[in-house]
């Protein structure tokens, strides 16, 4: 995914980075493969999800484009969970949201909002080491 980088004093629109992405795929990635699975690189869940969704929009690709996040699907529910088992239906609830504004987006069908402020938060390590 084209982003702009972390320390950018004005950041791209979700609309200029699925232009970007976009363009750039369809330039480089033969048309045959099935399909583009994209991590969120320490986006924020909500903006890995409207990236997504702006890409969809634009369509249609010759390859699908989907998603293969870890922590922009899992942020939000470890935070709501805390490791404590009372917290599971919670955090059950906040994991299916984010799951299904993803699907969402994949379909290009996402209107934004999932997750509220806790999805917005970015997620970004600098230096970050997989």
């Amino acid at each position: 995914m084209v982003t702009h980088g972390s320390d950018c004093p004005k950041p791209a629109s979700h609309e200029e980075i699925a232009f970007y992405t976009v363009r750039s795929l369809k330039r480089t990635v033969p048309p045959a493969l099935p399909g583009v699975m994209f991590l969120s690189g320490g986006q924020s869940e909500e903006d890995a999800s409207l990236n997504l969704n702006e890409m969809n929009k634009m369509g249609p690709h010759p390859f699908q484009l989907s998603f293969s996040y870890g922590r922009a699907l899992q942020a939000s529910c470890l935070k709501a969970w805390k490791g404590v088992p009372e917290n599971k239906a919670k955090a059950q609830q906040v994991l299916m949201e984010r799951a299904r504004a993803n699907g969402e987006a994949q379909l290009g069908k996402y209107g934004g909002g999932a997750g509220g402020a806790a999805a917005a938060s970015s997620l970004f390590e600098k230096r970050y080491v997989y």
